[in-house]
């Protein structure tokens, strides 16, 4: 995986004000090349107004944005260019042909952008000659998926990419974000869809009424949050062989025939506990790590809205 020292974006105590209302409050985070950052947080938490304030599309009310070291109000044309945004509700041209709105954007962007345009159309099977109009949503998606990413950019910022998209071509985007991101480029990615951004996320910030409540490694996270963990023995064992063990709760014995197992979730490090585990010569281990839906449902009071 690529990586830089400097950040592609950096957003520095930014908020948003909607007259007395407030979009976006004290929001703080990096994004680096070749890092998948997911973007989380129920409805109204304020993730699409950050999308669209790091765009230069609206204005933060204070606070600041750079996006590769240069303030969003200066940015203008150069800025742009470097950047694929993929919007939450698209507005598309439907009267136009696909290939026809694709070289059509092509041509504002004043790049070939056809070699990748193509290519992106062909991984995702979308008809070059389809009226946009015609399509259903899942291809109108598709035309936004190509759009974001036909002119190389260095920075995809990408609203509910999936949204309408069949399980295949789900894949398909998925693969074409990592290899997006193994080449250097940074990527925001907010989703509805739990498991994608699990699967495809190196970093994750969530939002709370405008603040973030997380922004951590997904690793570090996963590892910080209750796991549970499964360890059978060919021989019975006692509650009191891991009383006190770091980390350990909840623990359950259950005997089955020969095999007695040992049930408990663990927060922070396994290493003490398996230690224990091995000298009384454990049989198996099986652990549950925590998804990114387990973790959110945690730290925002069990909201289903993400």
């Amino acid at each position: 995986m690529v990586s830089f020292s400097d950040p592609a974006v950096s957003v520095q105590h930014v908020a948003k004000s909607y007259g007395k209302a407030m979009g976006v409050s004290e929001a703080s985070f990096l994004v680096f090349p070749g890092q998948i950052m997911g973007l989380l947080g129920p409805n109204g938490s304020g993730k699409t107004t950050v999308m669209r304030m790091v765009m230069g599309l609206i204005r933060p009310t204070r606070g600041s944005i750079e996006v590769f070291g240069v303030p969003i109000i200066k940015g203008g044309v150069e800025y742009r260019s470097r950047v694929g945004y993929l919007p939450g509700t698209l507005g598309l041209y439907p009267q136009m042909t696909v290939e026809g709105f694709l070289g059509f954007l092509s041509h504002m962007r004043r790049a070939d952008c056809r070699p990748r345009m193509q290519e992106l159309m062909e991984r995702l099977e979308l008809s070059p000659h389809a009226v946009i109009g015609g399509l259903s949503k899942g291809n109108k998606q598709k035309v936004g998926v190509v759009q974001a990413l036909m002119h190389s950019p260095d920075l995809l910022i990408l609203d509910e990419p999936t949204s309408g998209l069949d399980p295949m071509n789900q894949r398909v985007f998925e693969d074409i974000v990592r290899e997006e991101r193994d080449k250097g480029v940074a990527v925001v990615l907010s989703s509805h869809v739990m498991h994608e951004v699990d699967e495809l996320a190196d970093r994750v910030v969530i939002l709370m009424n405008g603040r973030v409540v997380i922004d951590d490694d997904v690793n570090t996270l996963k590892s910080r949050i209750s796991r549970t963990l499964r360890m059978e023995f060919s021989h019975p064992v006692t509650e009191d062989l891991f009383k006190g063990v770091t980390g350990v709760e909840h623990l359950m014995i259950e005997t089955s025939g020969a095999i007695c197992a040992v049930t408990c979730t663990v927060v922070g490090s396994e290493s003490p506990l398996l230690a224990v585990a091995v000298e009384n010569n454990v049989e198996s281990v099986f652990s549950q790590e925590p998804s990114l839906e387990e973790i959110f449902l945690t730290k925002t009071g069990n909201s289903h809205e993400c």
